[in-house]
Order: C-alpha cells, then structure tokens, then sequence
C-alpha cells in the first residue's frame, strides 16, 4: 500500500516536472518477490494506472504553477488535488493487496480497512497534512500494530482518546458499508463548498476530546 503512496506521487513528480528536465529516466528497481504488484517507471506506471498516474501529474503540476505565481495560491485548492490524488492510490491499491490482510492479525486487518474506509472522508474536507498538524494527530492512532487478544473499546495501553477514535473508526466504516457508500456520498455533498469543509475539520479534530 505504501508503495503507492510514495512511489507514484514521485513519478507522478518526475513527469510533472518538479526535478526539472533530468538527464536520464528514473527507474525503481524492483522487488525480488511480487513483481507484477507494482510499476517501476513513469512510462510503466502510465501505462498500467494513467488515471492514478494523471492525478498526481495534477497535482504536482498545480503547484508548480502556483508557486511560480504566488499570489494566485489557493491552498484549499491544493490540498484537494492532492487527497484526490492520495485517495486514488488507496482506492487503486487496496483490492491489489486485500488478500495480503490475512498476514495480519484479524484486530489489525480491521484497522487498516476502517483507515482506508476513514481516508475517504478525511479527504473531502481537504484536511491539511502539514507537519504539525500530522504530527499532533498521529497521536491518536495506535502506537503499536493491533494484536490478537486487542478489544475495542478498551485496548490495554492505548490511552482513552486512542481507543475513542478506534472505536469511531470501526463504527464509521460499518455504517458506510451498510448504508452501500450513502453516507459518504452525503459526507461529500456536505463538503462541496469551502464552509462545509471548514466544519468538516472543525468536527473532525474535536473527535478524540469529545
């Protein structure tokens, strides 16, 4: 999953011309196992997920025009590209691996999904990923990898407000899947202009404290 997550935006980077014109085409080199899993080139990637591809193309390519032309930045503007960007990779990533979950314990695999499922929502109210912001809400999330034996909603040595947004985690993802994907379709729709958005994140980091 993170493969898509790191490496495409990087070669989505390349051919939108962040490095500049390079002298040679860059080029990862591969795994020793599950080759197929993955692309390896700008010209590989195209040609397996163009959509993927363009929508990190897109992204990059906004902010090179913006920071060559700073004040028409926007960063609401950036950070939707950019989730949508990020939320392609996810959507495009996790069937791939869906069967890689049974390496995992059943508390973990859960996990990943409800994340994956919470991405999605996270996403539509453009939710700055800044550093500090980051940061300060990773500290809300599990600090280990869930066991067998971890139960919601009192996971020993996660603190309250950890166990708090698992348990919102779990609960989003299971109305969402019951609901056929409504409720995010209407999440969206609430998100579709910049004062919906607002308190969007507003709610969202009120979360773990309330």
């Amino acid at each position: 999953m993170n493969y898509y997550l790191s490496i495409i935006p990087f070669l989505g980077a390349v051919e939108a011309g962040l490095f500049g014109q390079l002298p040679y085409e860059v080029e990862i080199l591969p795994p020793e196992e599950q080759k197929d899993d993955f692309c390896y080139s700008v010209k590989d990637c195209w040609s397996r997920m163009p959509k993927l591809m363009d929508d990190w193309k897109a992204f990059f390519e906004v902010n090179i025009f913006f920071l060559n032309i700073l004040s028409s930045f926007k960063l609401d503007n950036a950070l939707g590209l950019m989730w949508k960007a990020h939320t392609s990779s996810i959507a495009y990533a996790l069937p791939k691996f869906h069967d890689s979950l049974k390496y995992l314990s059943d508390p973990e695999a859960n996990f990943g999904e409800d994340w994956a499922n919470a991405v999605d929502f996270i996403a539509a109210t453009h939710f700055s990923t800044d550093l500090l912001t980051t940061n300060d809400f990773q500290a809300f999330l599990p600090p280990r990898m869930l066991v067998e034996g971890d139960v919601l909603p009192s996971i020993c040595g996660f603190s309250p407000e950890q166990n708090k947004v698992l348990v919102s985690l779990r609960a989003l993802h299971k109305v969402n899947k019951i609901t056929g994907g409504l409720l995010l379709k209407l999440w969206q729709k609430a998100m579709s202009t910049e004062a919906g958005r607002r308190m969007g994140r507003e709610l969202i980091e009120s979360l773990p404290s309330s």
